[in-house]
């Protein structure tokens, strides 16, 4: 259960009505999921969130379906089920398959594991890794 429960379109004041009208416009949709709903309780983080998620989920450099398995390998290890239920969906829409997904998590526990290590061993950078072209 949302901590400030869900506030379903129709009990919306109206500038959480027309972030929410954005949101369904830009998805090109009828569904607006429970992260906005609950976001709602506070319109100021909706609008925010809703904007940058936006802006940065935007075409760009990178095609789609990258940016949600990027979203998807940070939502794993953050260990966020909503996130990974949200992104894997929204994935799967834009074409990654079972086996893309199997991969991409298999990916993200190697690098969480390699990054502990890193870490705990506190490992000094290799020179030649410092300068990027």
């Amino acid at each position: 259960m949302a901590t400030f429960g869900l506030t379903e379109y129709a009990d919306a004041s109206a500038e959480v009505r027309a972030i929410y009208d954005d949101i369904l416009a830009t998805r090109k949709t009828d569904y607006l999921n429970n992260f906005w709903k609950a976001l709602a309780a506070h319109p100021e983080s909706l609008r925010r969130t809703w904007e940058s998620i936006k802006q940065v989920m935007a075409p760009g450099a990178l095609d789609p379906l990258t940016k949600e398995l990027i979203y998807l390998a940070v939502s794993a290890t953050n260990q966020c089920g909503y996130c990974l239920a949200s992104h894997t969906a929204s994935a799967l829409a834009k074409g990654a398959t079972k086996e893309m997904l199997s991969e991409l998590l298999a990916v993200v526990g190697m690098a969480n594991e390699t990054n502990a290590l890193a870490g705990g061993f506190q490992v000094e950078i290799d020179e030649r890794f410092k300068t990027h072209a």
